[in-house]
């Protein structure tokens, strides 16, 4: 059924709420799973380069899981069309090379209850770029409440319990900064899924962003310290967690609205916050009233966007 008439599919909507709850969960549980996984692995986190290549390793391997199921779906070798090579580079230089540079680093010089809430910011990012520079939809005062609500909880997240601003360009900023990448990526991937198959396009775009990745961290001197079993396992999960998330959005963003999915975004920052409470121990600062409040704005704001201002402009169109 999903291969005969993959748009019927997609555009469902339970199939839309499972598939984006599904890629969500999977993001969430990165944030700690990272940090373990610099433990396991003991990476510097003060070595860039050893960052990029405990990186480009992570998305090498996903790219390969991706290029693997894409074949196997498909029953035969998949590879992009020689015409769409530059749509996989551009995918993967803001999808994988800059977004996950800027994440793994801002997520080693922050918490991980912290970051889950500051990337949640992507969403609205997201929905800016598909507004402004994609020009798939159009930008409402709704809208613009909502991002002010969002912005509003980055604010509070930041002030901490005793009010003080706790910011920093390596920390917060390239969380940030990451959320913004993954945001234009995802308008690029929404076009380009038109002129190229989703699952190459999401396979190679890993494979070379890691491949870059590897290679940079490499020259720049960067190492691995013990190699183990648990170390593996969770690479190989971080690996098929990016594999997932990333290709089942493709095919959602490919069929749906970009704010259709961003909506559902909104649980990421949730499911962060919840799996860095849990597995690393952040529960203080996750049951913290401002925390708590930081993350209430952050998903108010991405409701108001996605539910008033689609609604919105559908009245408008009608009328």
């Amino acid at each position: 059924m999903i291969t005969k008439e993959p748009e019927k599919f997609f555009t469902k909507n339970y199939v839309v709420c499972v598939g984006a709850i599904i890629c969500c969960i999977l993001w969430g549980s990165a944030f700690p799973c990272v940090k373990i996984g610099y433990k396991l692995f003991e990476v510097n986190t003060d070595s860039v380069p050893s960052l990029m290549l405990f990186a480009g390793t992570r998305f090498s391997l996903a790219g390969i899981l991706v290029i693997i199921f894409g074949c196997i779906l498909k029953r035969k070798f998949i590879v992009p069309k020689p015409k769409n090579l530059w749509r996989v580079g551009v995918v993967s230089l803001f999808q994988t090379v800059a977004q996950y540079t800027f994440f793994y680093i801002g997520l080693a010089h922050t918490a991980g209850v912290k970051a889950s809430v500051l990337n949640g910011l992507g969403v609205f990012f997201t929905i800016l770029a598909a507004c402004f520079i994609f020009r798939t939809e159009k930008f409402t005062l709704v809208k613009l409440a909502g991002c002010i609500l969002g912005f509003g909880g980055v604010v509070l997240i930041n002030l901490g319990g005793d009010f003080s601003f706790s910011f920093t360009l390596l920390g917060e900023g390239f969380v940030i900064f990451s959320g913004l990448s993954s945001a234009i990526a995802a308008g690029f991937v929404k076009i380009f899924s038109k002129h190229e198959d989703t699952t190459a396009l999401c396979g190679y775009q890993f494979l070379f962003g890691g491949i870059i990745l590897v290679i940079v961290g490499l020259a720049a001197g960067g190492t691995f310290g013990g190699v183990n079993a648990g170390g593996i396992f969770m690479l190989l999960y971080l690996a098929f967690l990016s594999a997932c998330a990333f290709t089942l959005q493709g095919f959602l963003l490919r069929y749906n609205p970009v704010s259709k999915i961003a909506v559902f975004k909104s649980t990421n920052p949730i499911f962060g916050a919840v799996f860095s409470a849990l597995i690393l121990g952040e529960k203080d600062q996750l049951l913290s009233w401002f925390t708590l409040l930081a993350l209430l704005l952050v998903c108010a704001g991405i409701f108001v966007i996605n539910k008033f201002g689609e609604r919105r402009l559908k009245f408008r169109k009608s009328g």
